[in-house]
């Protein structure tokens, strides 16, 4: 049966398969906020059911000590390349609920737009991976590849228990290569091919100054205040444009090759643009484009920062704590080790002696994500995109970090293909995010001619060609 009666099946089931998306999103997965506890319980119960009931075999929740992922597997296609197909069912807390137009775990369509929590980040795509698999079963009665489904729940929170899922599951999870619903589109209209992406790292950072909060009357002038210092400690870790300035980071920094310069400069990209849709003010970097600063080059940013009396009215008091919150993303040659040491050393060298420093390090670094060029995943994609659309894919990178494409490159020797149909302006993280309903048909057109053209090859030539030393361009 030809792939095409699949997508007409799909295509034509979409009011069905909508409602099964907002079924998802009306569950609040929040992972990061232990009162949304029964949100989370509730979407793996949601998704274990949804497994089983499109004949997935040892369907299951893996536990790693934090909120666990779910699995199932289907094995029907002995020769072919077994895939794992990688979502998350975790989302970004819904704040500042009086932001959003309608109740964010409520989703509503509006001009063309699902709007929810979790639609464009990323339920959205991932129910169109697994209403794929589903119709292939219900269809034609099997896939066309091997599949063991990965539905990760702690994505949000920089997926701390990963690792332990994989190292006690690994095993299972073994695999020729992974096809990850997270990882958005870069552009409406142009294919794009998502190749790489940072890395991260984060710290949280206090300071303590006294004993308590002083009255500034008795004691302004003569004593530190710890949300001064914290602002001076923030303001050296950047020069006036922008630049990291943290000298330990400055010499390991990598070049960037003319290549991958090259590469950059094909993604037709508006960075006047970029800045102003978002009513922000360019700075970065001098001598680099904007989507060179965005994919190319580290980036150190505040995530948060409080001290003091922050309440209705005046309190005038001189604050004895301060905090911050720091994550950087870094690039290819980069290790996180390395640069976690180096901002580490950089914080108590510019913290004055006579202050109490505390850094929390969650231990969840991660580096860089590379996918080779010549993979036999970006090969199919290559063919369905420029199939569908008459244009050559142009090869990108994510500016994101997407930490389960580099656990398991290094764990399992498995490298990931992003195949998301999310768009950037989707405002993922903040009030009012979406998901374009014509870009849940597109996706339910692309995914199936994906893994029917991964299933052109037999295992062991995915796995000699997944070998292919060609990198994509750092």
């Amino acid at each position: 049966m030809h792939v095409d009666a699949i997508v007409q099946d799909l295509l034509g089931r979409q009011d069905e398969i909508l409602d099964r998306l907002c079924a998802f999103l009306r569950l609040p997965s929040v992972s990061t906020d232990p009162a949304f506890i029964e949100g989370m319980r509730g979407a793996q119960t949601f998704l274990v059911d949804w497994l089983e009931r499109m004949g997935l075999s040892d369907v299951q929740l893996l536990d790693g000590g934090g909120h666990p992922a779910v699995y199932g597997a289907w094995n029907g296609a002995p020769g072919k390349p077994t895939l794992l197909i990688y979502g998350h069912y975790d989302v970004q807390p819904p704040d500042p609920l009086e932001a959003w137009v309608t109740p964010p775990f409520e989703p509503t369509i509006r001009d063309g737009r699902l709007y929810a929590r979790g639609a464009s980040d990323v339920k959205g795509s991932t129910a169109i991976a697994l209403e794929t698999i589903a119709a292939f079963l219900r269809v034609r009665g099997a896939c066309p590849v091997n599949v063991k489904v990965f539905l990760e729940g702690e994505e949000e929170t920089s997926s701390p228990s990963l690792r332990a899922i994989v190292e006690q599951y690994g095993d299972l999870l073994q695999a020729d290569g992974m096809i990850s619903a997270d990882g958005a589109r870069a552009h409406p209209e142009i294919p794009t091919i998502n190749v790489g992406s940072r890395g991260i790292v984060e710290f949280e950072v206090s300071i303590r100054t006294a004993d308590k909060d002083l009255h500034s009357g008795r004691y302004g002038g003569a004593v530190r205040n710890a949300a001064h210092e914290m602002a001076r400690i923030i303001a050296s870790l950047h020069d006036e444009d922008g630049a990291i300035t943290i000298p330990g980071l400055l010499s390991a920094q990598p070049s960037v090759s003319d290549n991958a310069r090259a590469e950059t400069a094909r993604f037709p990209f508006d960075g006047a643009a970029f800045v102003k849709d978002v009513g922000a003010r360019a700075h970065g970097e001098h001598g680099f484009s904007i989507r060179e600063q965005l994919t190319l080059r580290p980036a150190l940013d505040v995530n948060g920062m409080w001290g003091g009396y922050t309440g209705v009215g005046g309190k005038t008091v001189i604050p004895s704590t301060a905090h911050t919150k720091l994550s950087m993303r870094i690039v290819s040659g980069q290790d996180p080790d390395q640069v976690s040491d180096a901002l580490k050393a950089h914080l108590r060298a510019v913290c004055p002696p006579d202050i109490e420093l505390t850094i929390g390090d969650p231990g969840t670094g991660s580096r860089a994500f590379n996918l080779p060029t010549g993979h036999p995943l970006v090969l199919a994609a290559k063919k369905v995109l420029s199939d569908a659309t008459g244009q050559e894919p142009v090869l990108v990178r994510l500016g994101a970090s997407i930490p389960i494409t580099v656990i398991f490159q290094e764990l399992l020797g498995v490298q990931t293909l992003m195949f998301g149909f999310a768009l950037p302006d989707e405002d993922i993280h903040s009030p009012n995010e979406f998901f374009r309903l014509a870009s849940l048909a597109e996706g339910l057109s692309a995914w199936p001619r994906l893994l029917e053209q991964v299933g052109e090859y037999s295992a062991d030539e995915f796995r000699s060609m997944g070998t292919a030393t060609e990198k994509a361009p750092t």
